[in-house]
């Protein structure tokens, strides 16, 4: 293999470790290839075991088939920094008391939203606005996002989340994504599905009031 080979498939899976889940046409269009050249390298990396697959259901139309890193894929990186993580919030969990940990988290996604929306009055936004501005937050922070109708309202869809290993070892990680669409959208949701659960995605859902939520997919 030569190194112009070995330097592709790095790209390729610095990507998934980033994303998480993606299809063959999002690599290519991040790498910069043809979707072709990117389907043999994935295709190599799936029979080294490095990289693995499943059909996503996004709503709408046939099912998409995106990729990601196994066990064996993530250990081509350093873990140095998923470490880290870890024991940062396992430190916060052993020295502080649950409810303050809640608070914690819950006062880091309201810093994130305060970055995000600096030069945004929040009052004047209607419903779709305030969705596009939780799109936009989420994809910041390395979420991929699905908007969807519901019966009575609406559905938001976690796709893929940056927190997911850290989230594996300490559920309460959740709280931040959660409490960033609650200050958003300024209503109640409720969690109805969940990645840590064995769902394929995360998901919240929330009456759409008065307003009508037109379809929108939204993926990386």
């Amino acid at each position: 293999m030569n190194s112009m080979t070995n330097k592709t498939r790095d790209k390729v899976l610095e990507i998934l470790l980033k994303k998480q889940r993606c299809t063959i046409n999002e690599i290519a269009e991040e790498i910069g290839i043809n979707h072709i050249s990117v389907r043999h390298h994935i295709s190599k990396l799936e029979v080294d075991g490095r990289v693995s697959s499943e059909e996503e259901n996004i709503g709408v139309g046939r099912p998409r088939k995106v990729y990601f890193l196994t066990s064996q894929g993530m250990e081509d990186f350093p873990q140095r920094y998923l470490t880290f993580s870890i024991r940062l919030v396992e430190q916060l969990k052993d020295t502080l008391p649950p409810n303050t940990v809640k608070k914690l988290f819950k006062e880091i996604a309201t810093d994130m939203v305060n970055d995000h929306t600096a030069q945004i009055d929040l009052s004047e936004l209607d419903l779709q606005e305030r969705l596009t501005l939780i799109k936009q937050l989420l994809q910041n922070e390395g979420f991929a996002i699905e908007v969807l109708n519901n019966e009575g309202g609406f559905q938001i869809r976690e796709v893929s989340c940056p927190y997911k290993h850290v989230g594996e070892e300490h559920p309460e990680i959740c709280i931040v994504d959660e409490a960033i669409i609650e200050q958003v959208l300024a209503i109640a949701i409720e969690k109805t599905h969940c990645v840590l659960s064995g769902d394929p995605y995360c998901a919240y859902s929330a009456p759409a009031e008065k307003e009508k939520v037109s379809n929108v997919i939204i993926s990386e």
